[in-house]
This record gives structure tokens, sequence and C-alpha cells, in this order.
């Protein structure tokens, strides 16, 4: 849950704050290069010529200054590397805290033009820090600023992967994947690479947005004893008050630059003279040496501007380590604390927070996108009520009961009959009893079980008396002959509406592996019930799906072969996590149709199944496998269609999903955990079984690679022939029983995909075991147990 609430609060800062930071991040990165573009754009204006005498003293600047620009300077900014101009700064004009300032050659005294670009970068800080908004901008900002170190500390907790020490599982970008996969990879890979710089820049960016954090870094870090550390606590700073008013203060000139070369000794290279606004209060002079430790790290002189008396001096290099880095604050920011190096890697960060809040969006969107499908799929039967609806109950395993659930309801919808469709797993006593017409649509599953879906429903109602005199019922009941118990739950659901009383409208119609016949058989049994048209469901018809490739899994297995098989799908394919591909081999006239598990997700640009090489009794190969694995030639077209698989569509909320599964049953799981990892959500734990290691670990290097990235939580392997006693999936789920234990009790939903006999009921029965039968049966009645198994 507390997973959940940070997810939700990750995504919904980001499609707000987002933006803002955006243009912080781009508008920062261009403003930390100022004075290196503006001296690219204004080379005659900003560069002067290095004259040996070395520029003139403060004095002599002064003076030259005042008398060209007719103004009085309040301060001097001068560095002495590599012909650099200078900057002066006038006394502002009554009522203002700032004055104009102008660019000027130190070894001349001589005004320099105003470059061209200075505009645009005014414009850029006014952006970054206050929007160009003013003080409502500023509080943007501050709170944006804030967001950006909650989705850095959230950030890093949503993605930790189980192996932390890994650097690949943090770092490593696949640039194979596509869509919202990729989108995924470079919101949370890059995140990772600029997290550093982002921490870095929230911390330090906090100390210009918010007085009492200021107030609050300044106690924790600075030297000086509390209430000595220059204002006091929640003082503000930095404002827009009143000018201070006074006569202006007598400056020695000559005095002041003794004290300057007195303090720096030989090394100085720049200084910034800053003089007091009226009489009576101290100059400061923040000075540079040679071998400072970074751009920033200034020394202070506070001293006396008439005669140039020292009051404080504060040496960088005396600072303890705290200190130094509360003095650098603006290097932190903008990178200059690291050099070069660590100015151009902000400078880069910063410029990728549009990428963060581009592809958060498009995920966003994604999830919307899906959302909305799975609304509009479930609702384009509008739901009514009543005594006069029709209720229409179904119980599915494969997901095609449910579909010809909805598609009946609409259609009796489109004759203009009510109806309302529920899954057998909400209905009880009360809706059988209200109900007055009913159609059931269900599906048998394995040789005469109900659908896990349903057993719930089976054990509650079945075996319980109810007077059902007034209802009037119909059953289409989907199974497969080759079971000895062929529909045996439809059957076993009809007899007992009949023995409650309850009038059967007609015979149930009984369908073997979809047969159309039956299928029309009930639509004009429906009709001739309602007196309407009630027009046959229009199946989606058999598309060519052209054979890409097909690749061997297994050289060398002592089991058959299983082969991996890429289809190229038609315009217009589309499927989920979970579905299924009905495939209508062309090696036998009798061309009955077989359904395979999706392997792939649409995003990977194909269609991937993951088949084994079937046997019959005679020795001969299957017929769906020996098409697909054999005969088929590479670019020839393969018939085939998809069909929804809602009963084993992944959860949609955002829950640790346990995945349990044997042989090609990985398919299914697999495209499960494509779907997950695409999504984000990395608490997912396999447990998958074969014969050996060695020959038929099938996507070994994927799954491998998915833990070592953290996309898997855990995988737990059972190779049933590499030992001398024989280990299957569900002693590996036994022996991990407080971990499944932990994993149910937060949450978790559990998928089984493999063989019916011997691994499913092997899983079922250690489940009940470890969870007790009537919390399977829970889990299961709500959609958190699902099995999709053959």
């Amino acid at each position: 849950m507390f997973k959940k609430i940070v997810f939700q609060l990750h995504w919904l800062f980001g499609i707000t704050a987002g933006l803002v930071l955006a243009l912080m991040g781009v508008t920062g990165a261009l403003y930390a290069f100022e004075g290196e573009i503006l001296s690219a754009l204004n080379p005659e204006v900003l560069r002067v010529e290095v004259r040996e005498t070395g520029p003139l003293a403060p004095a002599e600047l002064v003076a030259k200054i005042e008398a060209q620009a007719g103004k009085t300077v309040s301060g001097l900014w001068v560095d002495q590397r590599e012909g650099r101009a200078a900057r002066v700064f006038f006394t502002p004009p009554a009522g203002e805290r700032r004055g104009p300032m102008r660019f000027f050659d130190p070894y001349s005294g001589e005004l320099l033009g105003e470059p061209s670009g200075q505009a645009f970068f005014g414009l850029m800080l006014q952006l970054h820090r206050f929007l160009a908004m003013g003080d409502t901008g500023k509080q943007i900002t501050a709170a944006s600023t804030l967001a950006l170190l909650f989705f850095c500390l959230s950030g890093l907790y949503l993605r930790w992967p189980r192996q932390a020490l890994n650097w690949r599982a943090w770092l490593t970008l696949d640039w194979a994947r596509k869509g919202r996969a990729f989108n995924w990879d470079l919101h949370a890979v890059f995140g990772t690479w600029c997290l550093l710089f982002y921490l870095c820049a929230a911390l330090t960016g906090l100390y210009w947005s918010y007085d009492w954090y200021r107030d609050g870094l300044t106690r924790l870090l600075s030297d000086s004893p509390a209430g000595q550390q220059g204002g006091k606590p929640g003082e503000r700073r930095g404002g827009r008050g009143e000018a201070p008013s006074g006569p202006p203060p007598t400056v020695d000139y000559d005095a002041v630059w003794r004290s300057l070369q007195q303090a720096a000794g030989p090394q100085l290279v720049a200084w910034n003279l800053r003089l007091p606004p009226v009489a009576g209060a101290p100059a400061t002079v923040f000075y540079l040496l040679e071998e400072a430790a970074h751009p920033r790290a200034l020394n202070q002189l506070s001293l006396d501007p008439a005669s140039g008396q020292v009051k404080q001096h504060e040496r960088y290099a005396d600072k303890s380590f705290k200190a130094q880095l509360l003095a650098s604050v603006y290097a932190l920011h903008v990178g200059e604390y690291f050099g070069l190096t660590g100015r151009i890697l902000m400078a880069v960060a910063s410029g990728l927070m549009p990428l963060f809040f581009i592809t958060g969006w498009l995920l966003y969107l994604d999830r919307r996108r899906k959302q909305r499908a799975t609304r509009a799929a479930r609702g384009a039967v509008a739901a009514q009520g009543g005594a006069e609806s029709w209720l229409i109950g179904f119980a599915s395993q494969s997901g095609l009961a449910e579909q010809l659930a909805w598609r009946t309801a609409g259609q009796l919808q489109a004759a203009g009959l009510p109806v309302q469709v529920q899954p057998l797993a909400r209905l009880d006593e009360q809706a059988l009893q209200q109900a007055s017409r009913a159609l059931f649509v269900v599906s048998t599953f394995g040789d005469g079980e109900a659908p896990d879906n349903a057993r719930g429903f089976e054990r509650k109602l079945l075996g319980s008396q109810l007077a059902l005199g007034e209802l009037s019922y119909a059953v289409l009941a989907l199974g497969d002959r080759q079971y000895q118990q062929f529909c045996g739950f439809a059957r076993r659901l009809h007899d007992w509406l009949g023995q409650q009383g309850a009038n059967s409208l007609f015979a149930p119609v009984e369908v073997d592996n979809g047969d159309q016949a039956a299928l029309a058989s009930w639509q004009q049994q429906l009709g001739q019930l309602t007196g309407a048209a009630v027009p046959a469901p229009v199946e989606p018809s058999f598309g060519e799906w052209r054979l890409l490739g097909r690749e061997c899994l297994n050289p060398g297995s002592s089991g058959a072969p299983t082969f991996r098989v890429r289809l190229q799908m038609p315009v217009g394919g589309h499927w989920q996590a979970g579905d299924l591909l009905e495939v209508l081999p062309r090696n036998e006239a009798g061309l009955g149709a077989r359904d395979y598990s999706i392997a792939s997700l649409p995003s990977d640009g194909v269609l991937e199944l993951i088949v084994r090489q079937q046997r019959r009794s005679d020795g001969s190969l299957g017929l769906g496998s020996a098409w697909l694995c054999v005969e088929a030639s590479l670019g020839a077209p393969v018939l085939a269609r998809v069909r929804r698989h809602a009963g084993f569509h992944a959860p949609q909320e955002n829950r640790p999903l346990l995945l349990i599964g044997n042989g090609t049953g990985l398919a299914g799981l697999r495209s499960l955990l494509k779907e997950r990892i695409a999504a984000g959500r990395s608490r997912n734990w396999l447990l998958f079984g074969e014969r050996n290691a060695a020959h038929d670990f099938y996507c070994r290097d994927e799954l491998q690679g998915w833990l070592a990235r953290g996309d898997l939580a855990r995988l737990d392997l059972a190779f049933s022939r590499d030992q001398a006693a024989k280990v299957y999936v569900q002693d590996r789920l036994r022996e991990a029983a407080a971990e499944v234990q932990r994993w149910v009790a937060e949450g978790a939903a559990i998928y089984v995909c493999g063989s019916l006999d011997g691994m499913a009921g092997g899983v079922d029965r250690v489940l009940r075991e470890l969870l007790g039968r009537e919390r399977l049966d829970q889990l299961q009645e709500a959609g958190l147990y699902r099995r999709d198994v053959y």
C-alpha cells in the first residue's frame, strides 16, 4: 500500500511540477555557461588585451569610470586571468536596491559596449528563479524544487533492484526495447544517471527558495556560534524592502587596495569590492587566490572604507569542511565545486529535465489509454437491472466464455432487450432468486471441472437448495470432447437449476472446441425464444501472420524439441499479455484450430510463441506443432487470430505478482512479465521448471537480465533431472513457504501457466497446504489466483 501511494504521488507531482522543472532545467543549464557563451558571442567586448603592467589600481579605475559615466561607483569585480573584461556596478537610483552594471577594461579603465545576448540571459535567470512572475513564480519554483527532491527519493525507492550492488541493474539501457518499455527505460535509467546531480541541485536550490531552509542550513553548517551567523534567524534576505538612506560613504581606495594586497598576497587573481550604500557601514571585499579549490572558494574581508582598516578576515581554507560547503552553495548548485567537468555534467543533467517530463507524460497517457480500453471493453454493453433484465452469467477459464457472454448481451441489447452481465463468482442466492430470465455461458475446465473463477459458486450454491421456480434459463456449454467428462460443469449447473424448479428454455447447447455450427444453433435458439432477429456472432476471421523464424530453445535436450516461433503481425494486429493465438494448420484436411499462449507484446513488433513438438501415439507429429515447428516454410503465411483471454490478464492494481509455470507455460508468463516491466512494476517472482538447466533453461539471458536489473524480484528454478531426486516447481514453492505467505499477505496475485497434469495440480495442492483451502478459494474468487493450464 505504501509503495502504491508513493507511486501515485510520483506521477501526480510529475505531471504537474514536471513542466516547471523542465523549464528550470533548460534555463539553468543555459545560465550556468552565461560567461562562456557571452564571451564567444562578444569577443570584441568581453576580451581585453593583457598588459604587463597589470590592471590599474582601484583609485585610478574609479576615477576614470566615474568621469566617463557621470555616475558613482558602488562596486568593482576584477578578474586578472586570461584577459577578461571587468565589471563595475553603479550606485542605484533613489528607492532602488540595485544599480546598472557595465563592462570595462581593467588595464585602461575604458568602459566597453553592451554585449549582445545579455538581455537573453537576464530572462533565463528570471525564468529559472521566478518564472518571470515575481514572488508568485518564486513560490512555484520553490515548491517544484521540493518536488524534485521527492522525485529523487521516491524514484530511487520505486526502482530499487533486488541486486542493489549490481551496477548493470541500475545503469544499463536496453536500446532494443520499444514503446512503453523504452520510455520506461529512458525515464528510470537516465533518472538514475542524473540522481546525484538532481539531489545536489535540489538541496542547494532550496537555499534561495525558503528562508527557513537557509537559516537551518546556516545553523547546521556554519562555524560561527548561534546568533552570529549573519542575520537573525528567519530574517528575510535578498528581499525587495526599502533601500537604506543616509549620506554616501567616504572611500579611501588606496587604503582599501593596500589592505587587500596585504591580506591576499601575491596569489591574488580576482577580487570583488562592494561598498556600503551609506556611511558608517563596512565595505566587503571577496577575493580569489590562484590556488583556490574551485572558482567560488572566495575569501572575505570586512573593512572600514574610509581607512582601509580590516575588521574581519575569513579565509576559505581556514573554514571547516561543513562551513566550506555552506560557502560553496552556488558552486555546488552549478557543479563548479567539481571543476569544469562538474559544470558540464550538471548542465547536461539539467538539460535532460524535459526528458523526464515527456517520458513521464507518455507513460501516464499510455496507462490512461489502457484503462479506458479496459473500461470500453466492459462498457460496450450498458448495465441494466430490474426484474425484466436478462441475466447473463459466465464462467471462463481461457476467456472464450466471457467473450461469448458479452457478445450475447450486446446482441440482445441491440434487439431491444435489457441485460445485465455478471461472472458466476459474483452471483449469489439473492441474484438468482430475483432473476426471471437467465442465460449461462460456461466452460468446463479439464476433465469436468469448473473454471477456477467459478469454483466458489459451485461450492456454495450447487450443493444448496433454492426456490427458483420463477426462473427460466438456458445454458451454452463450452468444452473439449477429448475429455471423458465433456462439458461436465455446465451439465451439473443445468441439472442443479432444474432440480431447484427453474424452467429450461431449451436443451443445453454444447460446443466442442469453439464449433461454429453449435454457436449458430445457440443464436437460432435465442432468436426463436425472443422473437427478435438476433444476429449470429461475428467471429474475427483468421488472418495471415507471416512466419519470420523459429529457433530451437533446447538443442540436446532429452525432451521433445521446443521452438520459439516468431510471426509478423498483420496491419492492425493487437493483443494483450495473457491472450491466446488460435492457429489454423494447413497440413491436414481436418484443419482444427490450436491455441497457444502468446509470449510477447505488440510493442515488440512481432508475435512470439513457445511451442513444443508433440507426437501422437502412432509416432506422428501433432497437428499444430508440426505445422509451426517443421512444415511451414519461412516467409509462408500462417492462418491465425488472437483470442482475448481476460481470465489471464495481469491485475490492474500495482500488486505483487507470483508467476508459476513449467515448460512452454513460460510463454504466457513471459508476456505478463514484459507487460509488468514496461509498466514499471518490479515486484515479480517467477518459479519455473523444466528438465535440465544446461538444455532447457528457456530465455535464460533475458530472465537473468531482468533479475539483475531488478525487474524480477526473485527467480526460483526447478530442473527436475539435474539431481538424483527429481525436483519440481511445487517443491520450490513449498521450500519458499514463508515468503509465499508474506507475498500473499501483502496482496500478491498468483498466476499459473503450464501442464495440467503434474505441475498445475501439484502447485494447487501445495498452495492449499501453505495458505489453507479457504484462503486459496477466496483468492480464486477475487481473481487473484488464475490458471492457464492445458
